[in-house]
């Protein structure tokens, strides 16, 4: 039975209560469900896994609620890995990979079944269907996932009854109860953590989809904000940031991360997300922003736009270095390449700009070898991007960063050049300038893919965008 709230209005419950409750229930048992689209995928996954740790039992929990305040929680994301393996999002759950004598797996996906209605607790709890909303069965969520499900109550004593002798690994951080009731050890823990970042480096002709849906909404919802323009000049930052969150909301499960809708200085601010600063003409706006679909793949798109609809000279020549520096970076995302390439190929235009504008010692090499432009570029030229917007980041390094491009894989080329409002090393009209410029990248067999191309990059193409869409 589930805490009773201590200052709550019906402290007790009637056994006249009870009783009523109990009965005139319908069966909504839903029976013709069909497969999820990405059943075959997520079997696909789970049989590269078990190759990788034959003889092993793999735990991978999905997660709890996480408490906002009192009896209030967090909106609830399962564990990437959860997700990835088993296209399911339920709260509480797990996926175990029990090891067979062949050195394959048998899958197991525990979830918290549906409420019966033989006690008080599927009305009364916090977290009580009739509170949270209907669950699926364990029957309705075998047929939907492609793989048995069992009651996640019973998975301390299931895996308890098993071999003792098998050797155990489990994600830890996301479920401590279930962490608790198992024993391993935190190193080998960490190297399936590593595995499942590097089962994700390389996206399936199904995940590819998702992505394209992704960015697809997140083009309608910069679409959406260039045409609220003028109602942001007229409140905040929050007008932009709640405008893409409309069109997240629309087609999608939310927004990927928080938005990032920095006018004025605020745009050299890596990661400005209070969003509560004014729109003023005649200043940039830094827009990074992405749609997170149903099915929990995110978008990650940035445009700086001149609020007026038209850059300032100044503006205009940040601006241009960077998408210089983009196209750069761009061209060199290709199978067989290295993963630093873009990087070092956007990062070495900026270098060689930077020393050009006299704001960094040249020459540009050796610039770019002590990492001067780093005060005004500040970070990595992009990413893996997936189901987390940094996705695979427990990775080793020699399968990401030190690794080479593969089709498949999908990854962001993002520069930027960032000038401090307090900068004294520049003039004063370049401080308080910040310019990115961010697409999502698939790279093919012969090349890549720009699936945010739906959006303007150059300065003249972002102002006529602008002036046709501005409301």
């Amino acid at each position: 039975m589930a805490k009773a709230r201590k200052n709550g209005l019906y402290p007790n419950i009637s056994a006249e209560l009870s009783a009523l409750m109990r009965t005139g229930w319908a069966d909504t048992e839903r029976t013709g469900l069909d497969a999820d689209p990405q059943a075959p995928y997520a079997a696909a996954r789970r049989a590269a896994l078990s190759a990788r740790f034959p003889g092993e039992r793999l735990i991978v929990p999905s997660g709890n609620l996480k408490t906002r305040s009192n009896d209030d929680t967090y909106p609830f994301r399962p564990y990437t890995g959860y997700v990835h393996l088993t296209g399911d999002q339920a709260r509480d759950g797990a996926l175990v990979l029990e090891p067979r004598a062949d050195g394959g797996h048998d899958a197991y996906c525990y979830q918290l079944p549906r409420d019966g209605r033989d006690d008080d607790e599927f009305w009364s709890g916090y977290h009580a269907e009739l509170w949270m909303g209907r669950r699926r069965s364990l029957a309705e969520a075998a047929r939907v996932l492609g793989l048995p499900c069992r009651d996640v109550r019973t998975v301390a004593d299931d895996l308890a009854a098993a071999s003792g002798a098998v050797p155990t690994r489990i994600v830890r951080g996301v479920d401590p109860a279930l962490e608790a009731a198992v024993t391993s050890d935190p190193e080998r823990d960490d190297e399936l953590e590593e595995a499942l970042s590097e089962l994700r480096l390389v996206k399936d002709e199904w995940e590819i989809g998702e992505l394209r849906k992704a960015v697809d909404s997140t083009v309608r919802g910069f679409t959406d904000a260039v045409g609220e323009l003028s109602r942001a000049v007229a409140t905040s930052e929050r007008w932009i940031e709640g405008t893409f969150f409309r069109r997240a909301r629309l087609e999608g499960n939310s927004v990927g991360y928080g938005s990032i809708c920095a006018a004025g200085e605020h745009a050299t601010i890596m990661h400005w997300t209070t969003n509560d600063g004014p729109v003023r003409p005649g200043e940039l706006l830094l827009f990074d922003a992405g749609v997170e679909t149903h099915t929990l793949y995110t978008a990650d798109v940035t445009r700086t736009l001149p609020i007026s609809g038209t850059f300032s000279p100044v503006q205009r020549q940040v601006y241009d270095a960077v998408y210089e520096a983009q196209e750069a970076g761009m061209a060199a995302v290709k199978p067989g390449a290295a993963y630093r390439d873009f990087h070092e190929a956007a990062q070495r235009h900026l270098a060689a700009r930077l020393v050009e504008w006299g704001f960094i010692e040249g020459p540009a090499d050796r610039a770019y070898e002590l990492g001067l432009q780093r005060r005004f570029t500040m970070a990595g030229t992009g990413h893996m991007l997936g189901l987390d917007v940094h996705d695979c980041a427990h990775a080793r390094n020699e399968e990401y960063v030190d690794a080479v491009l593969e089709p498949g894989m999908v990854l962001t080329v993002e520069p930027g050049l960032y000038f401090q409002p307090d900068d004294l090393t520049v003039p004063e009209e370049w401080r308080g300038i910040g310019v990115r410029i961010e697409d999502d990248l698939v790279v093919t067999a012969d090349g890549h893919e720009n699936l945010s191309d739906g959006l303007p990059r150059s300065a003249a193409d972002v102002e006529a965008w602008m002036a046709r869409h501005a409301g």
